[in-house]
């Protein structure tokens, strides 16, 4: 799904990246690695990355959460709910979704090599929770029916 959007900058979501999570006390490992250009504090933020003044697209995929745990709750009955709800087992299919509405965007495009592709909003400053309900989509945190895969489209600074 694609729709065109004004996003939300807020710097301040740049530092989700550093919430616990299980297994990382700390937040995601990248935050603040030099290696990993992208990742805040030290990557580009969305106006480095793309022209605010352009059209801004929105491309998501929602992913049925709900009925994946239930799935994975009959095959696996014994399972905890840490284990039915692991994203190991639920991204790469949703992010291969995601891939394919890119790509079928990028497509129908004759100026595509003018884009640039967000795939991280956040790190780049975008409140993606409020960016979304611009376009009528109430973000669950954390998922219980739908999960979201998120990426901005932008023409290149």
């Amino acid at each position: 799904m694609c729709d065109i959007v004004d996003p939300v900058i807020d710097y301040s979501v740049r530092g989700l990246c550093r919430r616990p999570y299980p297994l990382h006390k700390n937040g995601c490992p990248n935050f603040g690695n030099k290696k990993k250009r992208q990742c805040p504090p030290h990557g580009p933020k969305i106006e480095d990355l793309i022209d605010l003044d352009k059209d801004i697209y929105c491309i998501y995929n929602r992913f049925d959460f709900g009925e994946h745990v239930k799935k994975m709750q009959e095959k696996h009955p014994n399972w905890s709910k840490r284990q039915l709800e692991c994203c190991l087992y639920w991204q790469p299919k949703a992010r291969k979704q995601l891939r394919i509405k890119i790509k079928d965007f990028l497509r129908q495009r004759k100026d595509r090599n003018e884009f640039k592709i967000i795939d991280c909003p956040e790190g780049c400053g975008v409140n993606v929770t409020e960016t979304m309900k611009q376009i009528g989509i109430e973000l669950e945190w954390p998922p219980k029916i739908y999960a979201y895969q998120i990426i901005l489209i932008g023409h290149k600074r």
